[in-house]
């Protein structure tokens, strides 16, 4: 274990977490992080490296070093009570979980992977769905509001079959916000890089929904869209995902990268948009959520400290 390493993460993001900015990872059961933040001897069985145990139990030991985590799994099944208190269980009263939203909210029409079986392909009729939301979705997490800190709309790509105009996607995100409660922090990622226009960032604003900024493959980078007038839409929230280098498909990422143990290639441009976010945030008094991925530069523990550092590294 590199307990030099740990150490100096825990002490920075911790540090940070202490003037409200929040700095994790997207996801957390990665075994290729056991020597950075995970004692592998934790996970042993009968001298074997138990993954079964690893992926149970690491939560614990992560939010020794970290004070949030962007939580995907809520993206592919609406959360029940037992799986959030399973979490909420696991980490400090201070630990603030970020949760995508379920993709029958968000997605237009199911795309054709096979855990959609009969709906592959069909539109989906729960879109945007404002009811289904705050039933299936906002009631389990009710219980644990102390430990929610965003609730976060990862909306795929859409093609002219879905909407023909950004316009009436905004339109519709306008609706559809107006009939939620206004008690939780919202925040809406997109991948159309030619709907980041005033009237998708005035929506935003009018409902107090932060805008993800987000590195991935087909959008401009963070620092890119953090340029664009009007990006900025709350007052109190900041809030960034850096996920893959733009131009690089994810799958590409995934094979380039495993196992994730250690940086593979620097992106000095994602480093530098994170201290200016984290520099912004601290600046104007905003409470800020920032996830690195793997994928950005082949181990996210390494990438994370780097942004949060003193130096480059």
């Amino acid at each position: 274990m590199n307990l030099g390493f740990r150490q100096q993460l825990q002490t920075a993001v911790q540090r940070l977490a202490a003037s409200n900015i929040f700095v994790g990872t997207s996801s957390w059961k990665y075994s290729g992080w056991c020597g950075q933040i995970y004692d592998e001897q934790c996970y042993s069985y009968r001298g074997k490296f138990a993954e079964t145990r690893f992926e149970r139990d690491c939560l614990t030991e992560y939010a020794e070093v970290f004070k949030t985590v962007c939580v995907d799994a809520a993206y592919y099944q609406f959360p029940s009570a037992k799986y959030l208190s399973g979490l909420v269980e696991k980490v400090p009263g201070d630990f603030l979980f970020t949760f995508k939203v379920t993709d029958d909210i968000t997605l237009k029409r199911f795309t054709n992977l096979p855990r959609f079986g009969m709906k592959a392909g069909k539109p989906n009729e729960n879109f945007l769905n404002a009811e289904l939301f705050v039933n299936a979705f906002l009631k389990p997490c009710e219980p644990f509001r102390n430990n929610v800190g965003l609730l976060m709309f990862e909306f795929s790509r859409f093609y002219s079959t879905d909407y023909q105009h950004g316009r009436d996607f905004v339109a519709d995100l306008d609706s559809f916000f107006s009939k939620l409660p206004k008690s939780w922090n919202y925040g809406v990622e997109i991948r159309n890089k030619d709907w980041l226009q005033p009237d998708y960032f005035a929506v935003l604003r009018k409902h107090g929904v932060v805008h993800v900024f987000n590195n991935w493959s087909m959008m401009p980078t963070v620092g890119e869209q953090m340029m664009v007038p009007g990006s900025e839409t709350s007052d109190s929230l900041v809030a960034a995902r850096f996920l893959l280098k733009p131009g690089r498909k994810y799958e590409e990422a995934v094979k380039e990268f495993s196992p994730y143990k250690e940086v593979k290639e620097v992106n000095l441009e994602a480093r530098a948009a994170a201290r200016k976010l984290i520099a912004g945030a601290k600046r104007q008094g905003k409470q800020a959520f920032i996830y690195v991925n793997n994928r950005l530069e082949g181990n996210a523990l390494e990438t994370v400290n780097a942004m949060v550092g003193d130096g480059e590294s």
